[in-house]
């Protein structure tokens, strides 16, 4: 099939964007996130995880021949990073698809685990429990080969999908991926990018520190609606763009969503923009505070969010004063 215009753009974004990238670790170096976080099925929804699973959809490019890995940081429950509630008694699945429907199938690039999200040929699979072999050290995935993924233009080239699912117990599994060219070591594939379309995460701590998504904004983008899950109260989140320096988003409390709409400028379409989280800076903040971001378009269709932001990190040209955005409620 041929790609259309707007496909074609991307592609070359991609290209030009990942080429200038030195690394490829999820989260991304621009992002300033800590950790991803999956809490198994058990543990209630208040910690800040609306589902207990996250899917990551990782593109290789046409060009590269060589085998890649998928490895993870972290994959165990227990120790220093995880956040465990009372006596640890969970499980965390990984898993890996490519083949077809991996991406295309609709179900796939939902926000919700339901229907055929693991759509696609399982490559790789493994079970993680508390384990000190893992913790802190890296678990690795492959080789595969490139054209082991879903050839799919708009995202790329040759599409992975690593499922993270809490299948037992209560507690909160914090991890990181990275897109590698060797087995035993952190090497960047060539033009290579990762995305998501419902982000989970752990925020700093320290107030001084900024984290962002980065949700791609494609030429039949007219309005977009973020939401936000559990964000507690915790700050604030605000989007930045070529053409605004802080508009602020409507914010969620504890165990709840919230939702807010706004209106893409010309100049917005192609290109990322910059939802920045930060934190109340007051010794009142939220201790380990997780929380749960997806954005939509006008026709209710997700929007990607690129670890390696499609253009370049936003900048503001001028100063425009910071107002919120109008809720949709």
């Amino acid at each position: 099939m041929k790609a259309t215009k707007n496909e074609m753009f991307l592609i070359f974004l991609l290209a030009v964007v990942s080429f200038q990238s030195k690394s490829q670790p999820v989260p991304a170096a621009d992002e300033n996130i800590p950790y991803l976080v999956t809490f198994s099925k058990d543990a209630g929804t208040q910690w800040g995880d609306d589902d207990y699973c996250q899917v990551f959809f990782f593109s290789i490019p046409k060009e590269h021949k060589n085998p890649i890995y998928l490895r993870v940081f972290d994959p165990d429950l227990g120790g220093k990073n995880d956040e465990i509630n009372g006596e640890l008694n969970s499980m965390t699945k990984f898993s890996v698809y490519g083949g077809v429907g991996c991406i295309t199938h609709d179900d796939a690039r939902g926000v919700d685990p339901i229907g055929e999200f693991k759509s696609g040929n399982q490559l790789a699979t493994k079970i993680f429990k508390n384990d000190p072999t893992y913790d802190g050290h890296w678990y690795t995935f492959g080789p595969f080969n490139p054209a082991e993924g879903e050839l799919a233009s708009k995202y790329g080239g040759y599409i992975f999908k690593l499922v993270c699912e809490g299948i037992k117990g209560d507690d909160g599994n914090l991890y990181k991926y990275y897109l590698s060219t060797a087995p035993d070591k952190n090497i960047s594939v060539e033009g290579g990018n990762a995305f998501t379309f419902e982000y989970t995460f752990r925020l700093h701590q320290d107030s001084d520190q900024t984290s962002h998504v980065y949700p791609y904004i494609d030429d039949k983008v007219v309005s977009l609606i973020q939401y936000n899950f559990d964000w507690d109260n915790d700050g604030y989140i605000k989007l930045v763009s070529s053409v605004n320096s802080g508009l602020l988003l409507k914010t969620s409390r504890e165990n709840q969503w919230a939702e807010s709409k706004y209106t893409v400028k010309n100049s917005e379409r192609g290109k990322s923009v910059d939802i920045q989280f930060k934190k109340h800076v007051s010794k009142g903040n939220v201790n380990n505070n997780n929380v749960v971001i997806y954005v939509r378009n006008q026709y209710g269709e997700l929007l990607p969010f690129f670890t390696i932001p499609i253009g370049g990190v936003p900048k503001p040209q001028g100063q425009v004063t910071i107002k919120p955005i109008s809720s949709t409620k």
